[in-house]
């Protein structure tokens, strides 16, 4: 009987030792416990940041100013007083080029307004006598100074026919026509017979009496009126068609004490 009951206390302890299988369960659940507290701990302070973070966001977007970013920007040119330019220097340079523009202009209008103005008063009807051009025609021959030459240039002699009575001058329209000697206009006319516009002036050349014929002048171009004395080389008109012409040119008449000569040959004789 007591051998058995020595034996029991060797009984229990065997029965109390944890079961291997029964200690792994028992952590595997104290862990899942432990998770579900844990993770939805986690999760709720992870939303709470995100939470905080787009409130903060929109309550700067509230008081935000507009903002381009660079990207996104187009470049205009800025309009200043009217000049399109980006910078300061672009604006003086367009004043300057436009500046420059309007003194030409100014220039060129000065130039017309006196050229106008020299022409007005060399056609004045009412002086007796005008500037003469004398020393400003390039003479085809310098002569004496008594006799001039009609035209600065010409480019050839035309055809004669039967009763010509004077020397055809071809020449481009417009071209200048001078007084071959000092003399007073006694005809003075936009339709003479056959002649067009024509000017005729009564000289007296070392007391010889001469008279000069142009004929042919374009229309509104004599610079002289009858009675109106001229000198050597002074502008009457300009080199046209008109009357019975067969293209531009000075048909020249020169009389001497009232008997036709050859104009060509009186000039060679008498102009150089």
């Amino acid at each position: 009987m007591r051998r058995t009951a020595a034996k029991a206390p060797a009984t229990r302890s065997s029965a109390s030792r944890p079961h291997p299988v029964r200690s792994f369960v028992t952590l595997a659940a104290v862990a899942g416990m432990v998770a579900t507290v844990a993770i939805p701990a986690f999760v709720a302070a992870d939303r709470g940041d995100v939470a905080e973070a787009r409130t903060l966001q929109q309550v700067s977007a509230d008081d935000a100013q507009s903002l381009v970013v660079a990207s996104e920007a187009t470049p205009e040119a800025l309009e200043r007083g009217g000049y399109s330019a980006t910078t300061p220097e672009e604006i003086q340079a367009k004043k300057d080029k436009e500046a420059a523009e309007a003194a030409a202009k100014a220039a060129l209008a000065a130039r017309l307004a006196a050229a106008a103005s020299a022409t007005s008063s060399s056609s004045s009807s009412s002086s007796s006598s005008s500037s003469s051009f004398s020393s400003a025609v390039p003479l085809v021959a310098p002569g004496s100074g008594l006799v001039r030459r009609p035209l600065a240039r010409f480019d050839n002699f035309g055809t004669p026919y039967a009763g010509h009575k004077g020397t055809d001058y071809m020449d481009g329209r417009g071209e200048g026509i001078y007084a071959v000697a000092d003399g007073t206009v006694v005809a003075s006319s936009e339709s003479g017979p056959g002649w067009g516009v024509y000017v005729k002036i009564a000289h007296n050349i070392n007391g010889t009496n001469v008279t000069s014929l142009y004929a042919h002048m374009d229309w509104g171009t004599r610079r002289v009126q009858v009675g109106q004395t001229v000198s050597a080389g002074q502008l009457i008109g300009q080199v046209g068609d008109t009357g019975r012409a067969n293209g531009t040119h000075l048909h020249l008449e020169i009389r001497v004490n009232n008997g036709y000569t050859n104009a060509e040959s009186w000039l060679q004789a008498n102009a150089g």
